[in-house]
């Protein structure tokens, strides 16, 4: 297979792992209170790393027949990691690892790998025409410790020998995982042994691209003296050599080694404030490779290492803490003018949108049932017990499946609004499905915006589903009293604050009050007004608007925040004949992407029932037959205007 039919940019041999962080900085593992869940494994991390910027890379590992194995799995799919040779072990379980950080020089971590997933990788579990189907096979360490993966390796390195297929290894020295230290002692990076300098030794002749820290290339040249150690190494292989050097930067090593560090080339790093150096190793590689297997200059590869690990120890987490591609290139060109990536608002800002996940949707059609108010007004007007309307969102949902069944509606394209005094037993049913998540904190009715549970809105996201979309609807208008105004803005700039912090997306509704005076830039400059202040939600939720409003808002948006996922319509109780005419407005613009709405849909129906006048299937058909018609209105409105842009199909199943 020569290079123009090589499909992959780099498949990853090794480590695939789920990382456990404590949240808590500056506490000992024994004191921590709570854990943020992520991928981990240097071989995975690297695989996700490079495929975050650009690259086509493939995992070459086994996990276990569980949740954290599936994590691991959905984790590297979701970012375009080939996943297809990531082989599931019935008999093993998915390797963990525990880690802290408890000041600037001390990383304390524990590795759960006895006997785990990943450490039973077998020569049968690939075959030559996957290597061979590869630009690069990289390798990390820890997989040449065992007779077992290094037989699996030195069969993988003979395929790529014959197909043309360059060998890396990062040697990834992690003397713990060579039994070299006690069970607990995860943190020791380096410990000499000349049984392991001889092992690795084996691979080195048949190396590209050998990459490591000065630690890592003492083990692998036997000697203690940098200078005499890259001479071994040099002596048994003609790969080209890249040592990190810490905060200093790095040098690239082709053909003879100098004599002294002070004839090396160094392509200095960026000075960070380091937070975290637990995976910035793996992000240094990723961003090399980037730029190496796209034969760019050692300037070019070396500065997108570098950044990738400054980005990386500035951060919480190993592979979620590597940048984007689009996050790599501001960072270049700003890193001056940026001391503080932690800190910079814009940076952090740009990580999480162009991170987040989904990283796109389709067009949105959802039910939106997060009524409380409402319905418990609805509720006693008939007589019946309000407990019951916990019944009734389950039945919404059931409504919600039957439409998209109906319609064929993909499951991204498909989802709710539902509250949590209601509609929790409701939203347990649907997490975890790819729906569209709707969930609201706004106390009903409040003006100003309060929320529900109280000013300390981030210790209730905490126990929230990641993909549970915040939804706030605030009754805003920029011509609102000073203080009126200031106030509902405080409130949303806290929100969008904890909303970053936790990972939620967030969607503002923005409703006009009652009686306000209303035309074509009244919500421009309502949007305008809160992106002055630093405020950037996921998603925008509005009244239908006029074609004027809709080219205001699209200039606005494009300009302001192109990462926007965009706006999306609620009904405010108007008929499905006043909203099909709404549609055809809206549907003209790419930046709407849908709807919300919900009373239009489900008020008669849940009134009936609640009044024991239906019964349980007349509900779910009555209410999911009009969300059909909706449905249907929004997609022909659409189809007239046909070069609306779309997620692909394989960006869906991503």
């Amino acid at each position: 297979m020569n290079a123009s039919t090589k499909t992959l940019d780099v498949i990853c041999l090794g480590r695939a792992a789920v990382d456990l962080y404590g949240h808590q900085i500056g506490s000992r593992l024994e004191d921590m209170g709570s854990f943020a869940k992520y991928l981990g494994g240097s071989s995975a991390n690297i695989a996700y790393g490079c495929a975050r910027l650009g690259l086509k890379s493939a995992m070459l590992t086994r996990v276990g027949d569980e949740h954290m194995g599936r994590f691991v799995r959905e984790e590297l799919a979701r970012v375009g990691v080939d996943v297809s040779h990531v082989v599931t072990d019935k008999e093993r379980l998915t390797g963990l690892v525990i880690l802290g950080i408890k000041d600037k020089e001390t990383f304390p971590l524990i590795f759960y790998r006895k006997d785990c997933a990943d450490m039973a990788l077998s020569p049968d579990d690939f075959a030559p025409e996957f290597i061979a189907s590869s630009q690069a096979l990289l390798i990390t360490g820890t997989h040449f410790s065992t007779e077992s993966t290094y037989r699996a390796s030195k069969t993988a390195i003979e395929y790529a020998k014959a197909a043309g297929t360059k060998i890396i290894v990062d040697i990834d020295y992690r003397p713990v995982l060579w039994g070299l230290t006690s069970l607990g002692d995860g943190e020791t990076r380096f410990i000499s042994s000349s049984g392991v300098t001889e092992h690795l030794q084996t691979i080195l002749p048949h190396c590209d691209l050998i990459v490591g820290t000065e630690e890592e290339i003492h083990i692998a040249g036997g000697s203690t003296d940098t200078i005499t150690a890259l001479k071994q190494i040099r002596a048994l292989s003609k790969a080209t050599i890249t040592l990190k050097l810490g905060p200093l930067g790095c040098t690239v090593l082709d053909g003879a080694i100098p004599d002294s560090m002070d004839d090396f080339t160094v392509y200095q790093g960026v000075r960070v404030e380091v937070l975290n150096v637990l995976g910035a190793g793996d992000a240094f590689m990723s961003g090399f490779l980037r730029g190496w297997l796209r034969n760019e200059s050692y300037a070019n590869c070396t500065a997108y290492a570098n950044a990738c690990g400054a980005l990386v120890v500035s951060r919480h987490g190993c592979a979620p803490a590597i940048p984007s591609e689009e996050e790599l290139f501001y960072y270049l060109k700003n890193s001056a003018s940026i001391p503080r990536p932690d800190q910079d608002k814009k940076l952090n800002q740009l990580h999480r949108v162009t991170t987040r996940k989904p990283a796109s949707r389709p067009d949105i059609c959802v039910l939106a049932f997060d009524h409380r108010k409402q319905l418990y007004e609805a509720a006693v007007s008939v007589g019946a017990d309000p407990a019951q309307i916990k019944t009734l969102k389950r039945l919404l949902v059931k409504a919600t499946e039957y439409g998209m069944q109906q319609t064929d509606l993909h499951p991204h394209s498909g989802g709710v609004l539902i509250d949590d005094t209601y509609g929790q037993d409701a939203l347990n049913d649907i997490t975890g499905r790819g729906w569209w998540i709707g969930r609201p904190v706004e106390l009903p009715s409040s003006r100003p915006i309060e929320l529900e549970g109280g000013r300390s809105i981030g210790s209730r996201l905490v126990s929230w589903p990641l993909e549970h979309i915040v939804k706030c609807l605030v009754f805003y208008h920029p011509d609102d009293p000073v203080d009126l105004r200031t106030q509902q803005e405080r409130q949303i700039q806290e929100l969008f604050v904890a909303c970053q912090t936790s990972g939620h997306q967030l969607l503002l509704e923005l409703i006009p009050p009652a009686n306000s005076v209303v035309n074509d830039d009244t919500a421009a400059r309502s949007i305008q007004r809160l992106y002055n202040l630093g405020v950037s939600p996921d998603w925008w939720k509005l009244p239908p608007q006029s074609a004027a409003s809709w080219d205001k808002l699209t200039q606005l948006i494009t300009e302001r925040d192109p990462h926007c996922h965009g706006v999306v319509l609620l009904g405010l109780g108007a008929s499905i004949e006043s909203l099909k005419e709404s549609f055809k407005i809206a549907a003209q613009y790419p930046i709407c992407k849908g709807f919300t709405v919900g009373r239009s849909l489900f008020a008669a129906g849940s009134q009936a029932w609640l009044a024991n006048q239906i019964s349980d299937q007349e509900l779910i058909k009555t209410v999911g037959d009009n969300y059909v018609q909706l449905i249907e209105a929004w997609r022909a409105c659409r189809a007239a205007h046909p070069s609306q842009d779309q997620p692909s199909a394989q960006e869906l199943a991503a």
